[in-house]
């Protein structure tokens, strides 16, 4: 057997406009946990890409198990037993989890010797015998728009299973995950490890790293900076090799200054589609200079909050607020004019215009007025000024500048687009909904920052997010959501991160000090 099960040797790879990855070279050993780290538009997702056979390499060789590969497809690289889970999952909505697992795969039986059919039976059976053994129980008769998107990844990691896959890789896979499913996933590939299987992982989390990795790889714009044993490295360490500079984990700011309100939330209460009330009877104040976080396991009703806030979802009952105007049954063209920007939770399906360039998602809300446009007449050299004013300020990496289309684009720098397009605004009024969700430690520090500079500037802030961590470095105000309800307001400083634990979990009981 050769030492290393996987070798990437000297491996070059361009695109208009970017060198994506820059004479590289990666050796795996069989039975490890690999990570791979990175700055978003590192360059990650497309070396691996180049293994699972999406890309070919401009120059260099891969090597899988001692033989010199030429992998040119997908189907190829599964022939060779290495499978893939993508950052955005590749699941056919409205079949079941079965089906989507066989797709292209099951052979058919002849019904009567005439008649093809696939017997979906044993299927259904081979998949609950197969998540059980992998301890990734799911129900194979469940359609994929039914379940939520922790058990979606479980069918994207039996799919791969399900093709006797030996070399495993995941690209950002907790990026959409909540802090508990995110415990399970890691304890779900330490046991694929146990049982002999080759783990790639991508990833920028550098606390899920040093819980799972035997080694790591650091790419820096493209190039391989280090490979290090993950035991005797510190995060520390590897951020700084990640990002190229020292990297602060506390976010310095100063007292804020609170000025009027800017939003005022009466008694709202939010029913979703199912007429089913998941924001119940939610009252707070945001003062300009204030950041207000609401923190919460994910499903409390948070993010409604947010929508209802932003136009999104209609409120069943109370008002909403803004610079003393009531804009309740506003339309959210208004809700923009008058001062809100939104960073939403899914970036792809309401932050951005997927096939559209990034020249014109960063224009989105400006469009229509002056200097963009006069007398109905678009003026293409603004959109160009501005896009590319925008892309050097908050460091947007784009392969073709403004023309590029943001599909193109890594799901970070899609985040950096949309946040740069909503400061700029100069909206009194900024709600961000997970803005770090899939960012590097780098960009997390730097949207920090922004944070708190649009705070001081006298912004008012609305901040959701399911990290802990995040509220507690960023809120001046702490509301702790759980079941709908707000459980408790209160200065971030007066609260511990047990207290805020408790509160989200219910454990604690209602008391509002604000």
């Amino acid at each position: 057997m050769p030492d290393y099960i996987v070798e990437m040797k000297h491996i070059t790879k361009r695109f208009p406009g970017i060198v994506a990855n820059d004479d590289v070279t990666l050796q795996i050993k069989k039975g490890e946990i690999f990570a791979i780290l990175g700055e978003n538009g590192a360059g990650k997702s497309t070396i691996m890409s180049m293994l699972f056979g999406m890309y070919e390499p401009d120059e260099g060789e891969i090597w899988v198990r001692g033989k010199k590969e030429v992998i040119s497809s997908p189907s190829y690289a599964t022939k060779l037993n290495i499978g893939m889970v993508h950052q955005h999952f590749k699941l056919v909505q409205n079949y079941t989890i079965t089906e989507n697992i066989v797709l292209g795969l099951e052979k058919t039986k002849r019904l009567f010797g005439i008649l093809p059919y696939v017997d979906m039976k044993k299927a259904n059976q081979a998949i609950k015998d197969l998540s059980e053994k992998y301890e990734l129980e799911v129900n194979p008769l469940k359609k994929i728009e039914e379940v939520p998107v922790s058990i979606q990844q479980r069918v994207e990691i039996l799919k791969m299973l399900y093709r006797e896959a030996e070399i495993l890789i995941f690209d950002e896979p907790t990026a959409v995950l909540t802090p508990q499913e995110i415990d399970s996933l890691l304890k779900i590939i330490e046991g694929l490890r146990d049982a002999g299987k080759t783990i790639i992982l991508i990833t920028h989390k550098l606390d899920e790293i040093k819980r799972v990795a035997d080694r790591c790889a650091i790419l820096n714009k493209g190039k391989l900076i280090e490979v290090l044993d993950v035991a005797t490295t510190s995060t520390k360490e590897m951020a700084n090799l990640m990002v190229g500079r020292e990297v602060t984990f506390r976010l310095e700011k100063i007292e804020p200054k609170f000025k009027e309100a800017v939003l005022e939330v009466k008694n709202i209460t939010v029913k979703n589609e199912d007429n089913f009330e998941v924001v119940k009877d939610v009252s707070f104040t945001i003062h300009g200079g204030e950041v207000f976080a609401i923190a919460g396991v994910a499903g409390n009703g948070q993010v409604e909050i947010a929508d209802s806030i932003a136009g999104l979802m209609k409120t069943t009952s109370g008002s909403i607020w803004l610079n003393e105007k009531d804009i309740t049954k506003a339309s959210i063209r208004r809700r923009t004019e008058e001062g809100i920007s939104y960073i939403p939770e899914d970036r792809q399906s309401y932050g951005v215009v997927m096939n559209f360039t990034l020249q014109d998602n960063i224009a989105l809300k400006k469009y229509y007025k002056e200097p963009f446009c006069h007398k109905g007449i678009l003026k293409e050299a603004t959109f160009s000024n501005y896009s590319s004013s925008l892309i050097e300020k908050y460091d947007i990496r784009s392969g073709q500048g403004n023309e590029t289309i943001v599909r193109s684009m890594s799901g970070g720098n899609q985040q950096k687009a949309i946040i740069a397009r909503e400061i700029e605004m100069e909206s009194p009024l900024l709600i961000f909904v997970q803005p770090t969700r899939g960012l590097d430690i780098g960009a997390i520090e730097n949207i920090h920052k922004q944070i708190i500079s649009e705070r001081d500037k006298g912004k008012a802030i609305l901040l959701i997010s399911l990290e802990l961590d995040e509220i507690m470095n960023c809120a001046d105000t702490i509301g702790v959501i759980y079941n709908g309800s707000l459980q408790k307001i209160a200065p971030a400083d007066t609260l511990t991160t047990k207290e805020v634990g408790e509160f989200m979990m219910g454990v604690k009981g209602h008391n509002n000090e604000k």
